[in-house]
């Protein structure tokens, strides 16, 4: 087996697209239909045509992470997630989006925003990219939001991000967004620490 050492990476590649028509437009994202000459041939896809997203792991000063539950209608479940919203605002850097997202869904503010990663949500069937920071220094915001429809009900939960974690790998919270975030947070708030242990 080659040993690739962290060499690979997701790459670029752009086979030409003969057609790509709309077939479908939502209030929130449309269905496009690509005709992509591949090889030898030709290959039709149909895919959810997405604005891509933000999210917020938001950790307060006793290593807690707060989690939102609101209802998702089309898994039919109230799943527990990250605050995070749509980058639907025309140039909005997706950083303020984050912020905004905090300050909307859970009346919050941070004094301290990182980078943490960005993930491809489901590339065989949509285009959302989702990009996640890193909030911390938390505080309430001057003004608290007024919520409606699913949004109206969200449950606001502070779990030690630790059991954040457990949740994930014992199955209890299933969404993807929340997964990678509280798991990438984890990694990075103890690798000072592994590289103590292994100095």
């Amino acid at each position: 087996m080659t040993d690739f050492a962290g060499a690979l990476r997701d790459e670029p590649f752009a086979p030409e697209v003969r057609a790509s028509t709309e077939v479908y437009r939502g209030a929130v994202w449309s269905v496009r239909e690509d005709r992509v000459r591949y090889g030898d041939g030709e290959i039709v896809r149909q895919y959810l045509d997405h604005t891509g997203a933000v999210a917020v792991v938001a950790i307060d000063e006793d290593g807690n992470v707060l989690l939102i539950q609101q209802y998702r209608h089309p898994i039919r479940q109230r799943d527990w997630e990250l605050p995070a919203g749509l980058l639907d605002m025309a140039g909005e850097d997706p950083m303020d989006a984050a912020r905004r997202e905090l300050a909307e869904e859970a009346d919050l503010v941070a004094a301290s925003w990182e980078p943490l990663l960005s993930i491809y949500t489901t590339p065989g069937s949509n285009s959302e990219i989702i990009h996640l920071y890193l909030a911390t220094g938390l505080s309430p915001a001057d003004v608290a939001f007024d919520r409606e429809d699913e949004e109206a009900d969200i449950l606001l939960a502070w779990v030690p991000l630790a059991d954040a974690v457990d949740g994930v790998l014992e199955g209890r919270f299933r969404n993807g967004i929340l997964a990678s975030g509280v798991l990438a947070a984890e990694r990075r708030r103890s690798s000072p620490e592994r590289q103590h242990r292994e100095g």
